[in-house]
């Protein structure tokens, strides 16, 4: 009976674990995402000055 309770607290700490490393990877994902999507506004940004300026994206013909 000892041994199954050891087993079921070993099995509930590495539960434990396991739902704080998911909770630090989706904080991580999150972050990762408000990063690029703040990067991706300031090259809009930057793209749409460039165009006032008369800049053009050449197009290459292989």
């Amino acid at each position: 009976m000892l041994s199954l309770q050891k087993l079921a607290s070993q099995y509930q700490k590495e539960a434990d674990k396991c739902n704080s490393g998911m909770e630090t990877c989706e904080e991580v994902r999150e972050k990762a995402e408000e990063a690029l999507s703040a990067q991706m506004k300031l090259t809009a940004m930057w793209e749409i000055r460039a165009r006032q300026k008369g800049w053009r994206e050449k197009v290459l013909k292989s």
